[in-house]
């Protein structure tokens, strides 16, 4: 009966074995090009588990977390609570989130983002699109509109008490920004500005302008979408009010 059921085990590490293989050759062949979500997960967790099939921790990993977004974005003792997963493979999810975050972070670094935003938009979705409280972060830029650097100011539900003018002015002269580009997440994934997000950017808008700083921009970014101050008028709207004000 143990030589059987040593057979079986044998047998099933064995499958396990080269299904992993073939899901690390279809990456090296062709990058995440046909790979289901779970795929992806389950190459990630079979690199610090061996001989154990993860397909199943894959699986149970994305219905606890709803999407792969969702996985990466998920706290080490919410990972660790889901059967096969462990603080080694817990370690490794972080840390790909991290150098993802990083390298889009490099990437938009002196780079003109305002007459080719595809990039930021790409590094504002990683960075906020799936946090679960709202963050309100600033991309400094210089006189050419290239990046300097960006950063998160404000943590927690945007009122006009909990994001200080003073803060950001003081960020901003301290990277010789000459510009700025504001976003914040929504978790509810209704990227609508509230009537606080409007008011608090007029505010800052008016703030940065009387020390000759330019307000490009403020994104609202959604797990569904995101939201565009400048393109829906607003900013130029802001502009307007600020010349009608100091005429």
């Amino acid at each position: 009966m143990k030589t059987v059921e040593k057979n079986l085990q044998t047998a099933k590490t064995t499958t396990s074995a080269g299904h992993r293989e073939r899901l690390r050759e279809r990456f090296l062949n062709g990058g995440l090009e046909g790979f289901h979500d779970y795929e992806v997960v389950e190459l990630l967790l079979s690199l610090n588990t061996p001989r154990k099939d993860c397909k199943q921790s894959a699986k149970a990993l994305l219905k606890r977390f709803k999407s792969f977004q969702g996985v990466l974005e998920a706290g080490h003792k919410q990972l660790c609570e889901i059967p096969g997963v462990g603080p080694l493979n817990s370690l490794g999810i972080r840390l790909i989130k991290a150098v993802a975050d990083r390298y889009l972070e490099h990437k938009i670094v002196s780079t003109d983002v305002v007459s080719n935003s595809a990039d930021l938009l790409e590094y504002l979705n990683l960075t906020l699109g799936h946090r679960n409280k709202e963050v309100f972060c600033a991309v400094f830029l210089d006189a050419r509109n290239c990046v300097l650097t960006s950063k998160i100011l404000f943590e927690g539900t945007l009122t006009t008490s909990s994001v200080y003018p003073r803060e950001v002015i003081i960020s901003a002269l301290q990277h010789n920004a000459a510009a700025v580009i504001f976003a914040h997440n929504h978790p509810s994934g209704n990227v609508e500005p509230s009537q606080s997000d409007i008011d608090i950017t007029r505010k800052l808008f008016f703030a940065l302008k009387y020390i000759g700083i330019i307000l490009h921009e403020h994104m609202i970014i959604g797990k569904q979408g995101n939201y565009s101050f400048a393109a829906q008028g607003l900013i130029s709207q802001f502009n307007k009010d600020f010349q009608t004000q100091n005429e």
